[in-house]
């Protein structure tokens, strides 16, 4: 299995966003967050969007598998 790359705190620490500010914006739970920026949880499609809209960066970029 290809492993799973995570730069979702470097963007959100860029938006100058706590885990709390971007779960809320894209309806999750605080530990949602934190389980993707270490790479321990592999986003829905959806969620994926929502997240690289409010922090501004392609998916490509969010997420590497």
């Amino acid at each position: 299995m290809a492993e799973f790359e995570c730069r979702l705190k470097k963007y959100r620490q860029m938006k100058d966003l706590t885990q709390e500010q971007l779960a809320e914006k894209v309806g999750v739970r605080r530990e949602t967050i934190m389980r993707l920026e270490k790479a321990q949880y592999n986003p829905s499609l959806k969620l994926a969007i929502d997240i690289s809209r409010v922090v501004e960066a392609p998916i490509e970029e969010l997420f590497i598998f």
